[in-house]
């Protein structure tokens, strides 16, 4: 294979076999479980890169049903985003910054991380149902990490403020090491969730709990209380991103 033909060719590893097809992304009946909840003000601020500000102690942990993927398939993912504000020349933008991914799928993770560079990492995340409950679970390896629970369809939601939500920016710290070990790449990226369908949203109480682990801290951002527990299905394209900032420029 000569240069120009890499070149041409070249999209992603292995270069005669990417782990991913390229994007956008289609998601069907996406379905998530998100519970919000109040946590150390300290402890978001040590984790959140300006020039994104932190301007409540409140976290998302989300679990996210995915059945049917473009080019991604059947799975599962769970982790957290933290609620951010960014100020830009357009005024003060509300968004989320998606701090810690764990999902049981091979090509998401891969064209996460090189694509965008979503935070993610293996683990054996489930979405499931027992009887009149929603439950989350996270397990990294056999070692419990993360569980949530919501009452089922306790009460229908208006959907415009779910909508709104998934329309605001997210935010991820890409980081792409070079050869002798130094960041070659260090940027704050943006995407949206777009073109989304909502098939319902629903609310009820939920509980949250979050064991310390060494590889997967979730437990760093501890539960103090849980605001809110939301349950909705819906179809959306992910988008490809953009620059927000350069670190390394």
């Amino acid at each position: 294979m000569n240069i120009e033909d890499v070149r041409r060719t070249a999209f992603a590893m292995p270069l005669t076999n990417p782990a991913f097809p390229p994007g956008p992304y289609r998601f069907v009946r996406r379905e998530f479980l998100i519970l919000t909840y109040r946590t150390d003000m300290d402890a978001l601020r040590a984790v959140v890169p300006e020039p994104l500000e932190v301007v409540e102690p409140l976290v998302k942990y989300e679990f996210i049903r995915m059945p049917d993927s473009t080019g991604f398939g059947d799975y599962t993912e769970s982790g957290q985003v933290i609620p951010v504000q960014l100020r830009t020349a357009r005024g003060v933008e509300k968004g989320a910054y998606v701090h810690a991914m764990y999902l049981n799928d091979h090509p998401p993770i891969a064209g996460g991380r090189e694509l965008w560079g979503f935070p993610k990492k293996l683990a054996s995340p489930v979405l499931d149902y027992e009887t009149d409950v929603v439950v989350g679970t996270l397990d990294y390896g056999k070692v419990r990490v993360a569980k949530a629970t919501m009452g089922f369809k306790h009460r229908a939601l208006d959907p415009e403020p779910i909508l709104a939500g998934i329309a605001q920016p997210n935010f991820l710290l890409k980081i792409i090491p070079h050869v002798d070990g130094t960041a070659r790449i260090c940027e704050l990226v943006r995407y949206h969730m777009v073109d989304v369908t909502l098939h319902g949203a629903w609310g009820g109480p939920g509980s949250l709990e979050l064991h310390p682990h060494a590889l997967a801290p979730v437990a760093d951002l501890p539960v103090l209380k849980v605001e809110s527990a939301v349950h909705y299905i819906a179809d959306m394209t992910l988008a490809l991103g953009t620059v927000e900032h350069d670190y390394l420029a």
